[in-house]
């Protein structure tokens, strides 16, 4: 799974994420390269103290509103851990090629995956609706 980042779009990542998605990918290697994508995004991310990080950036548990760019199609999804990965509810694994997309981009940023069947894909983050750091919560 390839993820496309431009230069232009950096990713900024909490230092406590960074961290357990680090441990996560050392005890889970996700199928299919997966893995690589969201180790990807780690080596090159800004790591910033969780205190520090922007309200429209997303972290871990953050709720975004997205849309397709194409279709304008709009869904919510909120970034988690594989234990708490439940497409139907809109919780997209960090080790998902959509939700490593997610990890670390800004409000207003349109970002790229490619679907585990090959397909490119990419979304808009609209609106961040819900950030735990900017709730006060650094230990989720």
């Amino acid at each position: 799974c390839e993820m496309s980042l431009s230069p232009s779009q950096s990713r900024t990542v909490t230092e406590l994420d960074h961290v357990r998605i680090s441990n996560l990918l050392r005890r889970q290697p996700a199928p299919g390269g997966a893995a690589s994508a969201t180790q990807v995004l780690l080596d090159n991310a800004d790591l910033v103290p969780s205190q520090d990080i922007a309200p429209d950036v997303v972290t871990m548990y953050t709720r975004v509103r997205v849309a397709d760019p194409q279709t304008g199609v709009q869904r919510e999804l909120t970034v988690c851990y594989p234990p708490d990965a439940d497409v139907s509810t809109g919780f997209v694994s960090v080790l998902s090629p959509v939700g490593a997309a997610l990890l670390g981009v800004s409000e207003g940023a349109t970002t790229h995956w490619t679907t585990p069947d090959g397909h490119s894909d990419s979304a808009q983050v609209q609106e961040v609706l819900f950030q735990p750091e900017a709730s006060g919560e650094f230990t989720k």
